[in-house]
């Protein structure tokens, strides 16, 4: 199945690539102004659930554009984003990858994340780590918010401020080294997971944008779990992953907001 994964990333980015820059329908999704869709996000699904098809016609499929295909009585689904970053991919800005996992009986069991700009092929398989193009990677060794470097993203209706998404920004760049915003979810938890960020977090997120970054980091060595530090699913809005070393500290700020409007109410 691993290989079923990988062959269909690297398909898809394939594809993606090759047509980037050259976007002729870009749609807005359910009314959003922000939230676009593309024809290559629907032809990049399409290519990836082909292939899933044809090795495991039985598995259900749960993918970004298309939602949830298969029958209930399936132990495994494919969880899909054909394109993570697709407002990056309009704008022919190559920060964008495509992001595979399968989830067995609710546990993901391998996650395959492919950015085909660099040719980084990230994978993990549950129990038996982490990989970036065949080599072994590891969270950072960084040990203090101050000298991290972090990263994050902001939801399409960030101007009503969800999940206190703002504040929470607004307090990590005064704690941190520095943050980051690259605009694809799947991208900053690989690069966690490679010890190239030491710490992620965001809110209004969906389970193709979480499942196969999650694993990574969790396979390098760090800590994946919700703000308040308790078990992390893939079906949970927010997300916060971290080497571990920085992990606390991290929900101590996250915590910051939550005191603040409970003050205000008050």
């Amino acid at each position: 199945m691993i290989d079923t994964a990988i062959e269909a990333a690297r398909e898809a980015g394939k594809l993606l690539k090759l047509h980037l820059g050259r976007v002729k329908d870009i749609r807005q999704k359910s009314g959003q102004e922000k939230n676009l869709v593309t024809e290559i996000d629907r032809q990049s699904e399409d290519v990836i659930k082909q292939i899933i098809g044809r090795r495991h016609p039985s598995h259900s499929i749960l993918a970004e554009e298309s939602g949830r295909k298969g029958g209930p009585e399936s132990d495994f689904t494919w969880v899909i984003d054909p394109l993570d970053g697709t407002t990056n991919y309009t704008h022919a800005f190559p920060v964008f990858c495509v992001s595979i996992a399968l989830e067995h009986k609710g546990t993901i069991i391998l996650g395959v994340i492919y950015d085909p700009n660099f040719d980084e092929l990230f994978v993990a398989e549950r129990g038996k780590g982490a990989f970036l193009n065949g080599k072994r990677i590891r969270v950072s060794g960084i040990d203090s918010l101050i000298r991290s470097l972090l990263v994050t993203g902001f939801p399409y209706d960030v101007a009503e401020n969800p999940g206190h998404a703002i504040d929470h920004f607004v307090r990590f760049l005064t704690c941190a080294q520095a943050v980051r915003r690259m605009g694809s979810a799947a991208i900053d938890l690989a690069y966690t997971a490679a010890g190239r960020y030491d710490g992620f977090w965001e809110v209004s997120l969906n389970p193709w944008d979480t499942a196969a970054g999650a694993l990574l980091v969790e396979e390098a060595g760090g800590r994946v779990t919700n703000f308040l530090g308790g078990p992390f699913d893939i079906y949970q809005k927010a997300i916060l992953a971290s080497n571990g070393l920085v992990h606390d500290e991290m929900m101590r700020i996250l915590s910051l907001a939550e005191s603040a409007a409970g003050s205000a109410a008050r």
